[in-house]
């Protein structure tokens, strides 16, 4: 028996001669993405009408709050809007809540980010059309970095897949890419979207995958957000956390927690709480770690943290030391790092081994390669040679030591020592660590004077100092 991706078992099969092709003795369906023997077909051997392209619009809606934020006002944060949110930015300072991760721990609101669930015996199979890590190696407890791309491998989202069961997975995506990934899953699933240019009537596999979003209050006893607890100190916290309430954890529980490795997760009640939790988080620090919550619990478990937390130096921290964390951590931001207006991809990000093209096919696989075979430039990590420098920006232009332009900055914000460190896009000759570079940073758009009529009292934009550091730093 063979079928097209989604097709019901039952009843005679409807697929026309044209819509499959023999291989090794076998009949196929064309729908497939694939199969061995695939470059037998023939022009004339398909399976439908091209499919059309994704298209989505951002719609414009209320600006969206977590169940935290009369935590966050009674903390006393400064609220902006993010992605659609509203959220703290900080509550004290960056500097200082950037400083309190690193010794010790800070806890973040993140609970604007996107939660999904894949279930069902197909879920593995769907993951693995529409990312392009291996998902099908993840044992029961494990979790994975990757990516969703389109049909010319250009970055969707970047994500994180933990296995909660033998048929259950659970994906975090970009709060900023929330609805735009949601829609993409449902479209592939449905096979509603083009998703290979080569045969544009394919469909994935694993359209039979159940999907949920469990932010979506339908989602009743299943509901989850997120709250990261990172840093030093997070273990033990969490252990501390485990003593309290009506009915302490046990000893296996606890034990549980205490040995997760990294990226690793377990199901927990951890003191009135049932989390999720996962080793896994974004401030690059050793112990970090993402908790899972029913939202009706969030604030609850948020401020329960908090209160176990104060004797190991634990302070609420805000979107501009995650950011100045992720940053000095060398870990990428969609938009910035990955696609956005430099419109990088995954192996210009780095993160290229986390791209498994032994697997046969996933969307975006075949444009991977090509594009991969041609790249010239590598992501680094820079530190600014002096303190007490301008802040550099995206797109600020990178030169080398005869002033010729040689990338772009993609990030930027102040480390642990008080020195301005960042990201950037640079050509490979100019990325081996130790390299002398210069950046303009908030080099204007027009060109000024001339450097031949510059007269005394003219002003000239310098370009800051800077060298070509570790990517990822090892934190005491």
């Amino acid at each position: 028996m063979y079928r097209a991706p989604g097709e019901s078992t039952s009843g005679p099969s409807a697929l026309s001669p044209l819509s499959s092709v023999v291989t090794d003795g076998e009949r196929v369906s064309t729908c497939k993405p694939y199969f061995v023997g695939l470059k037998q077909l023939r022009g004339n051997q398909v399976c439908g009408e091209a499919l059309p392209e994704f298209k989505f619009e951002e719609k414009e809606g209320a600006i969206r709050r977590t169940p935290l934020y009369e935590t966050h006002r009674r903390l006393g944060a400064k609220l902006i809007p993010f992605a659609g949110w509203e959220m703290p930015v900080w509550y004290s300072s960056v500097f200082e809540e950037h400083m309190a991760v690193r010794p010790a721990a800070g806890l973040f609101d993140v609970a604007h980010m996107g939660v999904y669930q894949v279930e069902g015996p197909d879920g593995a199979s769907f993951l693995d059309s529409v990312v392009s890590n291996d998902v099908s190696y993840l044992n029961v407890g494990e979790s994975c970095y990757t990516h969703f791309l389109d049909p010319d491998a250009k970055v969707i989202d970047d994500l994180i897949i933990y296995r909660r069961g033998k048929e259950k997975f659970l994906i975090v995506v970009n709060a900023s890419n929330d609805d735009k990934d949601w829609a993409w899953l449902n479209a592939v699933k449905e096979g509603k979207v083009l998703i290979d240019r080569q045969f544009p009537w394919k469909k994935a596999y694993g359209r039979d995958a159940i999907l949920r979003n469990l932010r979506d209050p339908r989602a009743g006893a299943d509901m989850r957000v997120d709250l990261a607890l990172q840093g030093p100190k997070a273990r033990a916290i969490l252990l501390a956390l485990g003593k309290t309430g009506k009915t302490p954890s046990d000893a296996k529980t606890l034990t549980r927690v205490r040995l997760l490795k990294r990226t690793q997760l377990c199901e927990a009640r951890l003191g009135d709480f049932d989390l999720v939790v996962s080793r896994t988080g974004y401030p690059g620090e050793k112990f970090s770690y993402e908790l899972f919550v029913h939202p009706d619990q969030a604030d609850a478990l948020f401020n329960k943290l908090l209160e176990v937390g104060q004797p190991f130096g634990i302070k609420p921290i805000g979107l501009g030391a995650r950011d100045s964390l992720r940053t000095e951590a060398g870990l990428p931001l969609y938009g910035h790092e990955m696609g956005g207006e430099l419109g990088l991809g995954v192996a210009e990000a780095g993160f290229g081994s986390f791209v498994k093209v032994y697997k046969p096919w996933f969307i975006g696989r075949r444009a991977f390669i090509e594009r991969e075979l041609k790249r010239k430039v590598e992501l680094v990590r820079f530190t600014f040679d002096d303190k007490g420098v301008r802040m550099a920006h995206l797109g600020d232009p990178v030169v080398d030591h005869r002033g010729r332009v040689v990338g772009n900055v993609t990030s930027c914000a102040i480390d642990q020592e008080g020195y301005l460190t960042g990201l950037a896009i640079v050509e490979m000759k100019s990325s081996e660590r130790g390299t002398a570079l210069h950046i303009y940073q908030g080099a204007p758009k027009e060109a000024g004077k001339p450097l031949g009529v510059l007269r005394s009292g003219d002003r000239v934009i310098l370009p800051g100092a800077v060298h070509v550091v570790r990517r990822f730093p090892r934190f005491k």
